[in-house]
């Protein structure tokens, strides 16, 4: 069918904030989506609440609205806009539960708006527990013995009746979200009432475990014809019981054979018709291999994170061809944007092999629970390609910037065999490395295998691993043959490994590998198998014979990635890199980008001009360098990861371009860069540089307490601390692991003030700043962290001067030629810079978006040698906008059992969103409730305990509350403070006190809002810990900064909700 003429204005949902479950995706799923629709002429409408994307890229959409994800908003949108159609399967679960509610509600029908794609019976059978299980039943297709459930009780009488372990799975969540495996009647009423708090209709599944069973998936598309193609099998390397987004998995299917291949791919054809979906859907198996029996898992009927997996394992661009049938066509009218010549009915060819593998925040929250289930607790993931299995599982590894070069680990070394046979029992992060330590004592893959269900091929193939490995071991450097090393790189082993089981270097394995002739070659990710030549190739490194990349006859830059997302590093910086390609191709360059997140636009087939799916090490960047040999690398826009590289691309003999790695070097090194600061007359927190623990000591002594402790070289805040006393500084010192670090300690007096950072372009002699970003939250919360505010609203004109001044005499001393970002503290009137980061920062797309001004193209523009003043934005401070911005971060706290909740300087969020509005309050207020912050509009009860020292500072937030008709509770410390104050106050036992308690108000469900400041420390038994977690746990806002909960009573007094707040189109702001 061709295009459907009646669609001329549709809303496009997002998926918003990035949370453990629902990652950068939906924003690569969405930017296809918005791309599809335009070049049909279609007007586009997107609402999405998150900043950080290249989806809520102005450009994108027509009218782009970065508001709340609520329906209330949507319902102000689509009055505002009027359009035709709605498109919410590629939002993922938030745009379908969103679609879902407004029917419910009938105002679809009211405003005559249509539900492009899968539409809502064909949702309700797919994610319906009831729906689905006889729809499965009605054609055939074996489901799981369950019941479904809507109270706990129901839930433990089924479980009695079929016995344990039992699978939690509520309806309408994402990532596992609420679910789980109970292996009793107390883990079950534990999981079942968190999960149908979870539910948006309570329901939860309950089902019989088949744990062990083979987890297999298949990504279906199918058209309103009823065509119906499978692009890829995956397999996932764990067995059922672990959830998908924490398995190891690997495209295609390795393990199946042809007649257990052919019967799935036909129950999936069986299945989509069935479900009536049109689009992308994923449908997973869980597969006795033995009587050939399987099981139906679940399907999503929405474009999710393992179409972004296939997609980028095939080519096949899922997203933009779902988008399309979506607007009428059939598979047989879509052309291949990655062939050319084939179209979308075409069934992707894969002659290598893909690998999938999480990145868990683990290094993070070292105090989380790392098990892994059914809940999904991986950040983001990788994904590597290679010429067999053994080389993509290598890579994947070398891909995670764990600090891991091979499957050897130290932390494996203290087990015994007993311990390691009972630590590979457990489910966790280290579990392969654990496998890989037991083959290399000799243990038999019989015995791995009846503890793990893993497929023994598998086994098979991490052992030939770790046989090549140990193999290597024996065999000095200089005994090393062509044979040899040959084998290690075809199996992926990098030299690094080489090198130091050979006990040589990386430099010297590298001279030996090129002077035996074996160099990488590149082949190309086509989707057909080589049958076609593609017109967007893509490339995987192998050590075969022949190379598909050719040399580049037009002049070429290279743009390295940021890897994986994770906490402190996320899709702020695949949004710079985008940018960047795209201005370097307008100025006539061929872009080539490397990366290895398949979850990101980045990665997309037609971002670049070339793409090099590669870890991102020295020697794999270098190979790809030497492939394409450009006229300059860019390392400003891939965050920590990028600008880690910097030093090898230099030492490579290629030229960086923008900031030079000497000063890249001087704003990382405290020594150089105190000498800077020091000469142009600027000031910083004083600090000193220590190695051990006894040097922490006696610095943190000489300095005063409390001082601020960190590693440097690091993102995202990792590692750092506010150390009160010497048993602070102590603990510290012990947890991050080493007597004697490789990278000094940094110890520096901690400043209590006003936080704000500035980020900058600078052609080394002028800057411009596009905005100043005020924090709300006091300085000891790490930025990323922060409610940051712009145009800020504390300062006078006096002090934007004055960070306007020393923001330029930064950017020359430290000869800055690009981006740079500035982070300061105002204490006791007098401004500090607290660090220079000489690259761009998590707020560039934000700032970027809400002051209109392009600052990746002009940043781009002086790395290629403009200077500031010819761009056309002036110099100095553009002029702020008359809306105020306010990023709110988001935090996936319910998904990792055992992370502290209060804030502080190491970051913890996985996320943020924007809240956009004329007035201040108001933009504070949708920011809150984008972030998905129950805000307590009614009123209710609200729990107040604060430290000793918040005591005085809590009774004006307290007193508010109390005049707009809150019932306040708080501890006897904190309630004779608000009593003395007058303020009416009920006292409360503490947790484990007697009746009434607080552990009993907050599992009453009366409770709205907990106000709580942690004591000093780092105690995970004390009350303020556990009443945090329980918190969160019973999705109860907990406000452990002052100033936020301060921020929160502003927006109250407004009494407005969601529903009264205006909606604001971005692209009228910005071309003001």
């Amino acid at each position: 069918m061709p295009l459907n003429k009646d669609i001329k204005k549709v809303l496009v949902v997002g998926s918003g904030p990035i949370i453990i479950g629902q990652a950068a995706e939906f924003d690569y799923a969405g930017t296809q989506a918005c791309r599809a629709l335009r070049e049909e002429g279609i007007e586009v409408v997107l609402v999405n609440s998150n900043p950080a994307t290249i989806m809520t890229d102005t450009h994108m959409a027509d009218k782009l609205y970065v508001e709340p994800l609520t329906p209330e908003v949507l319902k102000n949108i689509i009055r505002k806009e009027r359009p035709d159609s709605m498109l919410a399967t590629l939002g993922g679960q938030t745009g379908l539960n969103l679609a879902m509610e407004l029917h419910e509600q009938g105002f679809l029908k009211e405003m005559n708006v249509k539900l492009l794609g899968t539409d809502i019976e064909s949702i309700k059978k797919s994610e319906d527990r009831e729906l689905f299980k006889e729809t499965m039943q009605s054609i055939g297709e074996p489901v799981i013995e369950s019941d479904i459930v809507n109270d706990v009780d129901s839930a433990v009488a089924f479980a009695e009746k079929i016995g344990y372990p039992v699978i939690v799975r509520p309806a309408y969540t994402l990532g596992g979200t609420g679910g789980g495996i109970a292996n009793d009647e107390k883990e079950l009423r534990e999981t079942c009432e968190s999960g149908l708090q979870a539910s948006l209709v309570h329901q939860c599944l309950i089902e019989r475990s088949v744990a062990g069973y083979k987890e297999i998936e298949y990504e279906v598309l199918r058209d309103a014809k009823g065509n119906c193609i499978t692009v890829c099998s995956m397999e996932n390397i764990d067995p059922v019981g672990i959830h998908t987004g924490d398995s190891i998995v690997t495209a295609p299917a390795q393990t199946l054979r042809d007649k257990e291949y052919q019967m799935l791919r036909s129950a999936a054809i069986n299945i989509i018709g069935a479900l009536g979906i049109e689009g992308g859907c994923n449908v997973q198996y869980a597969l006795d291999t033995d009587s050939m029996k399987y099981y139906l898992i679940e399907v999503n009927p929405r474009v999710s994170r393992s179409s972004a997996l296939a997609s980028k394992a095939t080519g096949y661009p899922i997203a933009r061809v779902a988008a399309k049938i979506a607007i009428g066509y059939s598979l047989d009218e879509i052309p291949n944007g990655v062939t050319g010549k084939t179209y979308a009915c075409f069934e992707p060819t894969i002659d290598y092999v893909v690998m999938k593998f999480p990145r868990w925040p683990f290094d993070k929250f070292t105090a989380a629970d790392k098990a892994l289930g059914t809940k999904m607790k991986a950040t983001g993931e990788v994904m590597s390609i290679g010429g067999n299995f053994e080389a993509a599982l290598c890579k994947a590894v070398r891909s995670l910037e764990l600090n891991l070069d091979s499957l050897e680990s130290k932390f494996t070394k203290p087990y015994d065999d007993e311990q390691l046979l009972e630590r590979i029992a457990m489910q966790d992060d280290e579990r392969l490395f654990l496998i890989a330590e037991a083959m290399r004592r000799g243990m038999k893959n019989s015995v791995i295998h009846d503890i793990t269900k893993i497929d023994y091929f598998f086994l098979d193939k991490i052992r030939s691993i770790v046989e090549m490995e140990e193999e290597l071991r024996r065999t000095p450097a200089d005994e090393l043959t062509r044979p040899r090393l040959l084998r290690a790189k075809r199996l992926g082993i990098g030299d690094a490994a080489i090198a130091r089981f050979t006990q040589t270097t990386e430099a010297e394995i590298r001279e030996k590998r090129k002077s035996m002739n074996i160099n990488p070659t590149y082949r190309m990710v086509d989707t057909c198998a080589a049958e076609f030549e593609a017109v967007s190739p893509y490339y995987y490194s192998t050590y075969g014979d022949e190379n598909e990349a050719t040399v580049p006859e037009n002049k070429t830059v290279v743009v390295l990635g940021s890897g994986p997302i994770r906490i402190g590093q996320g899709v702020e910086f695949d949004y710079c890199s985008v940018h960047s390609v795209w201005a370097l191709r307008e100025k006539g360059y061929d872009t080539v980008i490397i990366n290895n997140n398949p979850e990101t636009v980045s990665t997309d087939f037609d971002t670049s001009d070339r793409l090099y799916f590669e870890p991102l090490t020295p020697e794999d960047v270098v190979n790809v360098l030497d492939q394409e040999k450009p006229v300059g690398v860019v390392v400003q826009f891939g965050g920590q990861t990028a600008i880690k590289l910097a030093k090898h691309v230099v030492a490579a003999g290629y030229k960086l371009l923008g900031t030079s790695l000497e000063h890249i070097d001087a704003a990382e090194d405290r020594e150089v860069f105190d000498n800077v600061l020091e000469s142009i007359g600027v000031a910083r927190p004083k600090g000193l540089t220590v190695f051990t623990e006894e040097e922490a000591v006696k610095a943190a002594e000489e300095l005063g307490y409390p001082v601020l402790v960190r590693p440097s070289y690091v993102l995202g805040g990792q590692g750092m601390e506010i150390a009160h006393d010497e048993k602070n500084i102590r603990e510290y010192m012990r947890i991050i692991g080493r007597q004697t670090q490789e990278h000094p300690i940094l110890v520096d007096k901690y400043m209590l003030g006003k936080e704000l950072e500035v980020d900058a372009l600078s052609d080394g002699e002028n800057i411009l700043i596009p905005g100043i970003m005020e924090h709300i939250e006091r300085a000891g919360v790490h930025s990323g962290d922060s409610i940051s505010v712009y145009p800020p609203v504390s300062f006078d004109k006096e002090r934007v001067e004055e960070i306007i001044d020393v923001t330029h005499k930064l950017a020359k001393a430290l000869k800055i030629v690009g981006l740079m970002n500035i982070q300061y503290v105002i204490s006791k009137d007098k401004l500090y810079v607290i660090e220079v980061n000489p690259r761009a920062s998590r707020t560039v797309p934000y700032i970027s978006k809400v002051t209109g001004v392009p600052f990746i193209w002009l940043a781009m523009d002086v790395q290629l040698g403009a200077k500031v003043p010819e761009l056309g934005y002036g110099t100095g401070l553009y002029p702020p906008r008359d809306t105020y911005a306010v990023k709110v971060p988001v935090f996936s706290f319910e998904k990792l059992a055992g992370v502290e909740v209060s804030l502080g300087p190491e970051m913890k969020s996985t996320g943020e969103v924007l809240g956009v509005d004329r007035d201040y309050n108001q933009a504070v207020l949708k920011g809150l409730i984008g972030a998905g912050t129950r805000v307590p509009y009614d009123g209710g009860k609200v729990i107040v305990t604060v430290a000793d020292a918040d005591k005085k500072e809590v009774v004006p937030i307290a007193a508010a509350l109390d005049f707009l008709g809150f019932e306040i509770y708080a501890t006897s410390g904190t309630a004779a403070v608000l009593k003395d104050s007058f303020v009416e106050v009920n006292e409360v036992n503490p947790l484990d006190g007697e009746s009434p308690n607080i552990q009993e108000l907050l599992e009453s469900g009366e409770v709205k809002l907990l106000i709580n400041t942690p004591t000093k420390g780092r105690r995970a038994t004390s009350d303020g810990f556990k009443m945090r977690r329980m918190a969160v746990e019973h999705r109860i806002p907990c406000m452990t900064s002052l100033d936020t909960a301060k921020a929160l009573v502003h927006c109250l007094k407004l009494r407005k909700s969601d529903k009264e707040l205006e909606p604001f189109d971005l692209r009228e702001i910005t071309n003001a």
